[in-house]
């Protein structure tokens, strides 16, 4: 038994016990695309918001606009691939037969 104490996953070491609790799960891959899809539309929102403030000057540093344009950018396009690969699974579980 002194052997199994001595194993430490580094899960565990980093996360607190409250976090491991299943009532702050995810609840489903619909709810955690749900939340992704929020956290998409934040960054175009905050890319957008960007853009409007460096054309009226507000913003000085050209490099922030486009560094929260790049990301905005990529977490769309990334959210287009899940959608995809998921659309693909989809279709592919409907072909089976039984």
């Amino acid at each position: 038994m002194e052997k199994l104490s001595l194993i430490q996953t580094p899960f565990i070491q980093n996360q607190s016990i409250s976090k491991l609790k299943p009532e702050n799960q995810v609840e489903g891959f619909g709810q955690l695309f749900k939340q992704t899809l929020e956290e998409v539309q934040a960054a175009q929102n905050t890319s957008d918001k960007m853009t409007n403030q460096l054309v009226t000057g507000e913003v000085k540093d050209i490099h922030e606009v486009m560094i929260a344009s790049q990301k905005a950018s990529l977490s769309l396009q990334l959210t287009v691939q899940v959608r995809n690969k998921v659309v693909e699974a989809y279709q592919e579980v409907m072909r089976m037969q039984l």
